[in-house]
């Protein structure tokens, strides 16, 4: 199947979603708010017409809407010390020096875009609504996030049945910072690039059980660091008890694990840690069938196919020089 090899080319499916922005299921708690549709049909045209390499247009929230926001920051912000990652703890007042993480304020997606360039290389690209597995992940291959713009309804701030603004910058953001979780989210987009169609789905499932939905251990204790975790202030408490079943994070087995999508997870997978998870997801992705590897070029921002000597010749080349850096950095600190 096509995929994506510049970072130009995510233009190509950003606007394939598959339910445009004011289009809400009659469950949804904004079903019957006209003010609210039609506010989310502005979030939508802002995504629609974005293009790689613009500034994210910034939005002036309403009163409502921080104020919905407000009660989601104030109540997970409780939480965070006892339960989230050490690494969403350490970045997270980071964002409030410098991303306006507030009580009284939403972040703007650019400022945040930003600072997490700086730290990263991770970027933030807005999207109208749900992309498909293969679309999303392609994008975190270009170290690229489809980040939604809109804000849940009001009549219910702890709950949303979709992504929205305060998933993505309290659940997700704080992790892109994190140079090893950032590695290991673009090892998943990469592992599925060109990838047959039942793989991608395995791969979105294993998408979901660590980047949504993971456990880790850090000394002793298990903590959360996927983003539908760290969103939730209900289930970041419940992840935590005797409740949920909590298995060891193996992406061959992971990957088969059936899962519900609008009530809590009946289990969890616990990585050894980021870089445990990151090796066992390069492992696995090793066993997805397609004929070449590939490789992102930070400099390029483009997809590299490693399908000729040529190619193989560039890489080892790359190699040895940071190898040499390395072995000369190792020199002096003797």
């Amino acid at each position: 199947p096509w995929f994506p090899t510049t970072i130009q080319d995510l233009d190509r499916f950003a606007n394939q979603i598959l339910s445009y922005g004011s289009e809400l299921d009659a469950d949804h708690p904004g079903f019957t708010d006209p003010v609210y549709r039609a506010r989310r049909k502005e979030f939508a045209d802002i995504a629609y017409n974005y293009r790689h390499g613009q500034p994210i247009p910034r939005v002036e929230y309403t009163e409502a809407e921080k104020a919905t926001w407000g009660t989601v920051f104030k109540e997970l912000k409780k939480l965070y010390p006892t339960h989230a990652c050490h690494e969403h703890n350490r970045v997270f007042p980071l964002l409030e020096e410098y991303c306006g993480y507030r009580e009284d304020n939403i972040p703007q997606l650019e400022d945040v875009s930003r600072y997490l360039q700086s730290c990263t290389g991770f970027r933030l690209r807005p999207v109208a609504g749900l992309l498909s597995s293969r679309d999303f992940l392609a994008g975190l291959a270009f170290r690229v996030f489809h980040s939604t713009q809109y804000i849940r309804h009001g009549s219910n701030p702890m709950y949303t049945p979709e992504p929205d603004i305060c998933h993505e910058l309290l659940g997700h953001v704080p992790l892109f910072a994190d140079p090893s979780f950032a590695q290991f989210s673009q090892e998943i987009g990469l592992a599925s690039l060109a990838a047959p169609d039942e793989y991608i789905e395995k791969l979105a499932t294993v998408y979901w059980f660590t980047v949504e939905f993971g456990l880790c251990k850090q000394g002793n204790e298990i903590k959360a660091y996927g983003a539908g975790l760290l969103s939730s202030f209900g289930e970041l408490q419940y992840c935590l008890t005797e409740k949920p079943k909590v298995l060891p994070f193996e992406p061959e087995k992971t990957c088969l694990q059936k899962y519900p999508i609008t009530e809590f997870q009946p289990i969890y997978f616990v990585a050894e840690s980021f870089e445990d998870g990151k090796e066992k997801v390069r492992k696995y992705a090793s066993t997805i069938p397609r004929p070449f590897s590939v490789r992102y070029n930070a400099y390029t921002q483009s997809i590299e196919v490693l399908d000729s000597m040529q190619q193989l010749w560039n890489l080892a080349d790359s190699i040895s020089s940071e190898v040499g850096t390395l072995c000369n950095a190792l020199r002096k600190m003797e």
